[in-house]
This record gives C-alpha cells, structure tokens and sequence, in this order.
C-alpha cells in the first residue's frame, strides 16, 4: 500500500500517484498537491506562512530571533 504525499507548499496530505513532484538541482524534491501550490511556491516564489488555507499559516520558523 503506498504512503500518501504531503504537499511542500500546504501540508495536505494527498495520495499517491496524484500530484506533482518537482526535483531541485541540489537534488531535493518537492512534491505539490495541485497547480495551484506549485505556481505559488515555483513561480511567485510564496511563503505559506501567509496564506489562511495552508497548515502552516501562522507558524514561525525555528531557529529565527
């Protein structure tokens, strides 16, 4: 049985064999629920901290301040 996906950009989970992967040139890979969390993420390059509909909305990056 295959695990499901969690999105990179909304942290849904979604499951296997649907969505995007995208792989970096370092090697990491991103995997994406739908077109519209990879055009947010690749293209207009957006933090979904700020975005209400993802999970990490609200949430501080450890490390910071």
């Amino acid at each position: 049985m295959p695990k499901p996906k969690k999105c990179s950009f909304c942290g849904n989970d979604f499951p296997a064999g649907t969505g995007m992967i995208f792989v970096k040139n370092d090697g990491t890979l991103l995997w994406f629920c739908s077109s519209k969390c990879r055009k947010s993420s690749l293209n207009f390059k957006r933090d979904s901290r700020k975005f209400k509909w993802t999970k990490y909305f609200g949430k501080e990056e450890k490390g910071k301040g």
